[in-house]
């Protein structure tokens, strides 16, 4: 298993959440919707979160300490690629406290993902980007990432989710 304390920044430290951060996951969550002027769609609450974070175990989270304070989280879950034949890890979110960024946390985190992704013999780490967010493209970018152009990204929720359940 990756050691939470292996990152090259002195004093951060990354460790897996547990059931006493939902509050603290729930708080990074709001603040990520403030930064991509989504807040209106952030209708998760500490229930919710408490409830498919770890009672139902459908995502993980990890959490970055710097000097024992956090300072960002990340949540991802496992996906599947048929043409690999192996799991890959999507990072649904990754986020920073405005006032840390610039310090390597992101970088560290991300590492730590891709560690636990060749650990976990996954064929890869992807994740979204929102396409105004220049400096976290830029930031992708500067570690090797590449943006999948062909790829359009769909979604059904809400609403049109219930009516293509009910057929």
């Amino acid at each position: 298993m990756i050691e939470s304390g292996n990152t090259q920044v002195p004093g951060f430290i990354i460790r897996f959440a547990n059931e006493s951060d939902v509050k603290l996951i729930h708080q990074f969550i709001k603040g990520l919707g403030e930064y991509e002027k989504l807040s209106h769609e952030v209708v998760a609450t500490e229930e919710k979160l408490h409830k498919t974070l770890f009672q139902q175990k459908m995502a993980e989270v990890i959490i970055g300490e710097f000097d024992g304070n956090p300072v960002g989280f990340a949540l991802f879950f496992h996906n599947y690629s048929t043409f690999l034949g192996q799991a890959g890890i999507y990072l649904e979110d990754l986020y920073i406290k405005p006032e840390m960024r610039g310090k390597g946390f992101g970088k560290c985190m991300l590492k730590y993902l891709a560690k636990l992704a060749v650990e976990r013999d996954c064929g890869r780490l992807e994740w979204a980007c929102l396409d105004w967010n220049h400096p976290s493209i830029c930031f992708y970018k500067g570690l090797g990432a590449k943006a999948l152009e062909d790829w359009t990204v769909y979604r059904v929720a809400g609403e049109t989710l219930q009516d293509l359940a009910r057929g």
